[in-house]
This record gives C-alpha cells, sequence and structure tokens, in this order.
C-alpha cells in the first residue's frame, strides 16, 4: 500500500522486547552477563517476544512518545530436565507394611539378611517426588522395586520382591540430601522459589524485581534509572489468594508513567537494560529454569505515515 506523502498518523502502540529461557534451560545459557538489554537483539524472535523488526530502532521513519514504562515478569511453573542425576545411599527394601524384606521377597530373617536398594532420579524426577513428599501425610514416597530408577544388589530375586510389594521408601530428608549431594552443581540447583513456587514468601517475581535495576537510554543518555520495583506490570494473572504474589495490580494505569513523555526520534538507537548489580544474587538469578520471560513494555504513541 502506498504511503501518502506528507500525511501522519498518531497511533496507540506499545513496543516490546523480552528475554526468554526455554524449557529445561537456564537462564545462563542465553544470559550469561549481569546485565539483560532489551530492544538489542530482536532477530529470530517471534511476536510474542518482540513486535520491533530491527534491533534498538523504530520502523521506517516513524516517531515514538513514550508515556509509560512497565517490567512484565512470567510466573510459569519451571520444566527441569532429566540430567543431571543424583543416587540415594542404600535405603530398606521393605513390604507394604513397613517391614524389611530378604533378597526372596520374603520377610527378613525369615527368609534370610535383609537387602537394601539405591535409587537414581533426575532432576525432573527428584522434584516431582520432593513435591509429593512435601504434600504426604508421612512426608515420604515409595518408589516400587521394578522401577527403573531403583537399583537391587545381585542375587535378588525381582519377581518375589514384586509380589511381595516391595518397595524403597524416601523421606523429605532423602530427597533433599540428593538434591544437595555432590551430583548436581551448585549451578545446575533449582532456585528454592522455582522448586516451592507460590508459597507466600520469597516468590522469584520478589528476588528479581528486589534486587534489579532497570535504565532507559535512548541515544545513550539515560532517560530513567530505577529499582525494578518502580515499573509494576500492570498486567498478568491476579488472585487474590495468600499464596500468589505478582509485580502490581493487572490494570494498565497501575504501573509507572512519565510526568513528560519521552520523545524518541526517527533513526535514533534506544534499549532499556536490566542490571543485576550483585554478584552472589547474579549467581542465583543464572540458575532460573524455563519457560521464563521477561518483557519491558514501552507504552506509549507511534506517529508514522499514512498508508
Amino acid at each position: 500500500m502506498a504511503v501518502v506523502n506528507g500525511v501522519k498518523e498518531k497511533v496507540h502502540l506499545p513496543i516490546y522486547d523480552s528475554v526468554k529461557v526455554d524449557p529445561e534451560e537456564q537462564l545462563s545459557d542465553s544470559e550469561n552477563s549481569s546485565t539483560l538489554k532489551f530492544f538489542v537483539d530482536v532477530q529470530g524472535k517471534t511476536k510474542l517476544e518482540t513486535n520491533l523488526q530491527s534491533a534498538g530502532l523504530l520502523p521506517h521513519y516513524n516517531t515514538f512518545e513514550a508515556r509509560a514504562m512497565r517490567v512484565v515478569i512470567s510466573d510459569l511453573p519451571a520444566q527441569f530436565p532429566d540430567e543431571p542425576t543424583a543416587t540415594t545411599d542404600p535405603l530398606p527394601v521393605t513390604n507394604d507394611q513397613d517391614q524389611p524384606l530378604a533378597g526372596d521377597g520374603k520377610v527378613a530373617n525369615n527368609g534370610g539378611p535383609a537387602i537394601t536398594a539405591t535409587v537414581e532420579l533426575g532432576l525432573d524426577e527428584l522434584i516431582d517426588e520432593l513435591r509429593s513428599a512435601w504434600d504426604s501425610p508421612d512426608g515420604a514416597v515409595d518408589i516400587p522395586v521394578d522401577d527403573d530408577s531403583v537399583t537391587l544388589p545381585n542375587g535378588a530375586d525381582l519377581g518375589a520382591l514384586v509380589t511381595a510389594e516391595g518397595k524403597v521408601t524416601l523421606s523429605v530428608s532423602d530427597l533433599e540430601d540428593m538434591l544437595d549431594s555432590e551430583d548436581i552443581s551448585d549451578q545446575e540447583r533449582p532456585l528454592d522459589e522455582q522448586i516451592d513456587s507460590n508459597n507466600g514468601s520469597g516468590t522469584l517475581i520478589g528476588k528479581i524485581v528486589y534486587n534489579t535495576v532497570t535504565t532507559l537510554y535512548v541515544g545513550e543518555k539515560i532517560m530513567i534509572q530505577m529499582p525494578t520495583w518502580f515499573f509494576p506490570a500492570g498486567a498478568g494473572p491476579y488472585s487474590e489468594g495468600s499464596t500468589f504474589s505478582t509485580h502490581g495490580e493487572p490494570s494498565p494505569m497501575a504501573t509507572f508513567r512519565f510526568a513528560e513523555p519521552i520523545f524518541i526520534d526517527r533513526q535514533q538507537n534506544f534499549r532499556v537494560e536490566v542490571e543485576i548489580p550483585d554478584s552472589d544474587v547474579l549467581k542465583e538469578l543464572q540458575r532460573i529454569y524455563g519457560p521464563f520471560f521477561i518483557w519491558v513494555v514501552l507504552d506509549g504513541y507511534m506517529t508514522r505515515d499514512v498508508q
């Protein structure tokens, strides 16, 4: 469609960009610096991730009048990979009455000495079993002896143990010991906020907004720089339940608005940076598992050619 020369239109058209972490990956896989940059790298991104076509530049010869800025952080359940794996110390094999079993499936001492087995779980299974143990009345989970994760001693009769409903019981402390073992490195260990999400305190969103600084640059000039809590999302799910937290009420009015509009001229570079100043917090946040998004939205008016 042809452009009408000399005629412009002004439309409410926010611009946005995001940092994304794919499922089963960590933030350190995509962003390994202390600064997350937005509107800088837009190539290969979907419309969910950005609506810019060129890095740090407005489309064509448009101008933009920024009236508000918001930071939106996703609250999606983390998905963990099956690697690394962790293995328990040898644990008793018992029947459904919690009696120790011998290798022939009989109660120990009647059929021989009690046997032990080890359990090897991938990180995703380990987190699932830990959550199940937390929810269990007795604070434990049972793993059947014929599960692929169970390793029995040599000479044990698997068929007889299955008939006897043999199992290995993992307590919360057993599972937490696996998570803290040397099998899983500090970098691979998930954040507590992602293991026990929405627990009413210390949520992932809070860890980010209270430990980062957000800066808007236009033409290499700082237009505003504040801790991220200054820029509420004004979007996203909201619940009045006591175990849910969000970065601001989900209303477009419940966010930061500039006292005076900030103008971005045609072909003028701009970007937003979210910096993590503390090195210890940086190491923690780089352990975030996806799916995870942080969007920065510049809300305002685009002036463009009429077509």
